[in-house]
């Protein structure tokens, strides 16, 4: 066992600015010349960009669902022997998904941090608080955190309604030059926050002067050995796609493919004319109906694309990345794109939340987890592969395959079975 201190953050829900409060501590940390290591619950993308940078270090995703208890106890316990602090963001409200924030809180023996917006509210931050410490099997909240408060007054009436089992974490005033800007699919990529340090800095400075600074207590970590790795893609080069349009890749992935035995290399979609030399290519999702014209001119990296798997070599394409196989893309003001051809059929951007969710699919290859979370429909003559399964009877996903080209708005998690991630890519 490995012992350091570590946190939960988290909230009653969306919104309540749980990501701002994990960036401002991590780096408040760091300037301390602290080694801090960041881990988001549950599929997600674009908080860990912000939390990699605020740290200085990659963060990872744990999920007992999609990654696995085993995965998520491994990757803690490897970070606390060599973190000197260990923070830990929620997934939406502290109650949602399965299993909850609540009880990975409890199952981890990790203290939570509760960050509630008490814009709205005074006495009630106290009652929100308590109920959420005390709910069902209950939750080992130890503080409170007030978020976008309008005065110290008002600061102080929350302070005041908290239950005695609840230490007071300080607050954080309504700062709109510190907010996350947002968009469809969540909070804006870190690279496209032009300011972002800035802002990061901002809040770890308001923090550093409230009772949150202080470092958490130490909480025991199991120290379990790495998990073991067949070199099935040895020898085998993987040419991944990352530029502003196919930037949604966990940290986790890619450290897998190298587990593996692959060499890999990164190109983008975008920028380059051609493939680089490679076994086999992986286009992760992201935004490509917002990078729809650059993706259309660029007939070099279409005819590469298409020669790639005309040669009968593997390509994975999840959500942004299958949307940008189909022949075109119907952006949500009308305008239509042609994609990259490999694929028939068409995808159409809509407002509405097309798919959200935990899925698992039962491919030739295995068993892989994922997610899906898109704003697209898809319409293609392709018979679907097999679909991936959502709990719960809820809306399933379905995977294509053309060749060796397998395509779905599913977002794996390739750690969950390694083996049937290296035979999608041989």
């Amino acid at each position: 066992m490995v012992a350091r201190p570590a946190l939960f953050i988290a909230a009653p829900a969306s919104g309540h600015g749980k990501t701002t409060v994990v960036a401002a501590l991590a780096r408040m940390h760091t300037r301390l010349g602290r080694k801090v290591r960041v881990f988001k619950c549950g599929p997600d993308f674009l908080d860990p960009q912000i939390h990699a940078l605020a740290s200085g270090f990659p963060c990872e995703n744990i999920d007992f669902r999609m990654c696995g208890e085993a995965d998520a106890r491994w990757r803690l316990g490897r970070a606390a022997r060599e973190a000197d602090l260990i923070l830990v963001e929620g997934v939406m409200g502290l109650y949602d998904s399965e299993p909850s924030g609540a009880e990975l809180a409890r199952r981890l023996g990790l203290p939570i941090l509760l960050v509630v917006d008490a814009g709205a509210m005074a006495g009630s931050f106290g009652a929100v608080a308590w109920g959420l410490k005390h709910y069902k099997d209950g939750a080992p909240i130890t503080h409170a955190l007030a978020n976008r408060v309008g005065s110290d007054w008002h600061a102080e009436l929350c302070r005041a309604a908290l239950p005695e089992d609840i230490a007071w974490a300080g607050h954080l005033p309504r700062d709109l030059d510190a907010a996350l800007p947002e968009r469809h699919l969540g909070l804006l990529p870190a690279a496209e926050i032009a300011d972002l340090d800035a802002r990061i800095e901002r809040m770890a400075d308001l923090l550093a002067a409230t009772p949150a600074a202080e470092p958490p207590p130490a909480v025991e970590f199991a120290a379990p050995p790495a998990p073991a790795f067949t070199p099935l893609l040895a020898g085998r080069t993987i040419a991944v796609a990352r530029d502003a349009a196919f930037c949604f890749l966990y940290p986790a992935n890619l450290e897998c493919l190298a587990s593996l035995g692959a060499r890999i290399v990164f190109f983008s979609p975008l920028a380059d004319s051609a493939l680089p030399g490679c076994d086999a290519v992986w286009l992760p999702g992201g935004y490509p109906e917002l990078h729809a014209e650059e993706i259309a001119a660029n007939a070099g990296m279409r005819a590469a694309l298409r020669a790639h798997v005309d040669a009968g070599k593997p390509l994975l394409a999840e959500c942004g990345g299958m949307m940008a196989c189909f022949e075109t893309l119907h952006a949500a003001d009308g305008e239509s794109h042609a994609m990259f051809g490999l694929l028939p059929g068409a995808t159409r951007m809509q407002t509405r939340l097309a798919g959200l969710g935990l899925l698992t699919a039962e491919l030739p290859e295995g068993t892989l987890a994922g997610h899906t979370f898109h704003y697209s429909t898809c319409d293609t003559p392709l018979a679907p592969l097999c679909h991936a399964a959502a709990a719960q009877g809820r809306r399933s996903e379905a995977v294509y395959r053309k060749g060796r080209l397998t395509a779905s708005y599913m977002h794996c998690y390739f750690p969950y079975n390694p083996e049937a991630t290296a035979r999608l890519f041989v």
